[in-house]
């Protein structure tokens, strides 16, 4: 089935997702794989069933989680940052175990969420001048994948409505500018899954399916591994964020939605 296009003026694909073409991880050129999450949490909700399948199939997969996640809940007088941090930490280790994950294959980036540092446009022409803090963090991720030199990346949409989301797609293509061979990048959506936060796909991506029917149960008990993110574990701060039930809907989908740029 040919892709289907995004013609200027028309809403995003995810308003008409089951439309999408369909495809199996046998059209993918895979190992070695890195999944890139801003958060603890996007990795499982975005690709669980992606890991999942990669890993039932042998595949070795890592994972990088880019902030630390100590934002969700400021106000916590029992979840201090630290706290928090270190809570949102064995959530994911949890998830990923359930996806067939080792723990040393997890990375925890640390990088402050809500403030994940953005390379701007300018840095591919002068990275010299950029601002200290981007210039570590991108050095962090550089480091990072020339250890794992991935084949396939799965990483957040370029234009996702979440500042930290586009941050960390912005960090991994100023630290893939260096490697000698570029990866397959494979990007998905999270936060235009709201229709109210929902944009037109940027111009040159394609947008596809990913099969993984017999994987959604095990996604599901993944998800709810995230207990301070999609319950009231943290009870004591009512500004505190907490994934709605729709939301978590969307994921739970027998697919899958990537973007790919290809103009």
């Amino acid at each position: 089935m040919a892709p289907v296009r995004q013609l200027p003026g028309e809403t995003s694909p995810l308003a008409a997702a089951a439309r999408l073409p369909l495809r199996a991880l046998d059209d993918l050129p895979l190992a070695p794989v890195l999944v890139v999450a801003p958060h603890p949490d996007d990795e499982t909700l975005g690709c669980g069933g992606a890991i999942a399948q990669l890993r039932a199939q042998g595949y070795p997969v890592q994972v990088l989680v880019i902030s630390d996640g100590a934002r969700s809940h400021p106000r916590s007088q029992r979840y201090p940052a630290p706290r928090l941090q270190e809570l949102r930490a064995s959530e994911t280790l949890a998830a990923l175990t359930l996806l067939q994950v080792e723990a040393d294959c997890v990375t925890f980036l640390g990088l402050p969420d809500g403030a994940v540092p953005a390379p701007d446009p300018a840095w591919f022409q002068a990275p010299a001048q950029a601002s200290p803090v981007a210039q570590a963090a991108v050095e962090q991720c550089r480091a990072y994948l020339r250890r794992v030199l991935p084949q396939t990346i799965f990483l957040p949409y370029q234009h996702d409505p979440h500042r930290d989301h586009r941050a960390s797609w912005g960090l991994m293509q100023a630290a893939l500018a260096e490697l000698p061979v570029p990866p397959r990048q494979i990007e998905y959506p999270i936060w235009d899954w709201d229709p109210h936060q929902r944009q037109p796909l940027g111009a040159g991506y394609r947008a596809w399916r990913l099969n993984i029917a017999p994987q959604v149960a095990l996604k599901r008990q993944a998800i709810h591994c995230y207990r301070s993110q999609t319950t009231d574990l943290i009870d004591d701060d009512p500004t505190g964020f907490r994934l709605s039930p729709e939301l978590i809907a969307n994921f739970l989908n027998p697919w899958e939605i990537y973007f790919e740029y290809r103009p």
